[in-house]
């Protein structure tokens, strides 16, 4: 008896020996995981909150809606978990093709119709291929830049990366959507910067950025909501309709004190005064009703993401899980201080919704893949 319970394996409860250090599944990253949780909660609440007044008869509509593109962004989260990061380098080029595809298709959609589209009408969704671009893409420059193993971004390899973003960045602003198009570039900008590439290359991306709004504006490929938008920032549209968003939400967030007005008690989020807050201006609904201190609070949530993902950055066991982790890193920075920027009224009103916090099921989507890519790597940092 003695010999049999001294050969016998360890079983598989609590305390189980059987699986090594480096077991993805013993690699999870939980701070991050339980950040992103609370992120998407308080999500769904201020989606509610923004939302509720809105919609007769069904103050639940798009709470309801959010919830579910919660649900299945978390599957797509943890598909993405289970598979090594490096099955995705695989499978770049593929990926990349396949979204140049759609874009391409949704332009030619849009001039066969005469209309300017950013998505494609699925029945009871709409998929934004702008938003799988930004996966994509930071998945194939990651992989491009990750087969030239040493400290500096060489020249060639430097203008290749710059065309892989250059297709589908152009691609997008003729949809046209400048917003998911800047965050593409703020993608490539983090990912060279870690690569070593030269302050000098970095400048030539800037410019060339500029440059390529710039001619669209010019071009007249921008429409004219659009073009109301700068004019309002820029100060050169005072019309009364076209600073009334704005306005409002700078209002709502300035009136909120310390403490706020309450949940579902602002008198301008829930008065139906900032159009589609839910989506574009959900920082005005949490510095209302939530005031200074429910700001502080959602704004500290993405700074202990942004710490995590960083040090993921830091721990992984190649450049490439280092590359993906800068573009994760440098996404989420760009769109959170984007869209608290417009909310107040120092940056251009672009569309960009706010992570984990506006409505919209491509972005929870897209964003969840990211982080579940993100904990990819921190899971097999030891193999």
């Amino acid at each position: 008896m003695a010999l049999t319970f001294l050969a016998r394996r360890p079983d598989s409860g609590l305390g189980n020996i059987r699986s090594s250090p480096g077991d993805p599944s013993r690699n999870v990253d939980w701070v991050l995981l339980a950040t992103q949780g609370a992120l998407t909660v308080i999500g769904c609440f201020v989606v509610y909150s923004a939302s509720w007044t809105t919609v007769e008869g069904d103050p639940y509509a798009f709470v309801t809606r959010q919830v579910v593109f919660a649900i299945a962004a978390s599957v797509v989260m943890v598909v993405v978990m289970s598979v090594d990061y490096e099955w995705f380098r695989e499978r770049a080029a593929l990926l990349y093709g396949a979204t140049v595809a759609l874009l391409v298709l949704l332009i030619l959609m849009g001039v066969a119709q005469g209309l300017d589209r950013i998505s494609f009408d699925l029945g009871p969704i709409n998929f934004q291929p702008a938003e799988l671009a930004k996966f994509t893409t930071l998945i194939a420059l990651c992989a491009f830049l990750a087969e030239e193993r040493t400290d500096e971004v060489s020249y060639p390899r430097f203008l290749g990366g710059l065309i892989l973003v250059g297709v589908p960045s152009v691609l997008i602003i003729l949809q046209p959507d400048l917003g998911s198009a800047s965050v593409v570039v703020t993608i490539a900008m983090g990912v060279l910067l870690v690569a070593g590439a030269k302050p000098k290359y970095i400048a030539l991306i800037s410019f060339l950025s500029v440059a390529t709004v710039a001619s669209a504006f010019l071009g007249g490929l921008v429409n004219d909501y659009q073009t109301e938008r700068l004019r309002v920032f820029l100060g050169q549209d005072t019309d009364e309709n076209s600073i009334y968003q704005v306005r409002n939400a700078i209002r709502a967030v300035g009136t909120g004190g310390v403490w706020g007005k309450g949940w579902l008690e602002g008198p301008l989020t829930n008065g139906r005064d900032v159009p589609v807050m839910w989506a574009d201006f959900p920082f005005a609904a949490v510095g209302e009703q939530f005031g200074l201190i429910g700001c502080a609070v959602l704004l500290t949530l993405f700074i202990v993401a942004l710490m995590r993902i960083w040090r993921i950055a830091t721990l992984s066991r190649d450049l490439l899980g280092t590359y993906i982790c800068a573009g994760v890193f440098t996404m989420l920075l760009w769109q959170v201080f984007q869209n608290v920027g417009m909310t107040l009224g120092i940056m251009p009103v672009t569309g960009l919704p706010m992570p984990f916090i506006s409505y919209g099921g491509s972005s929870l989507l897209v964003y969840f893949a990211m982080f579940g890519m993100v904990q990819s790597v921190h899971m097999r940092r030891m193999r």
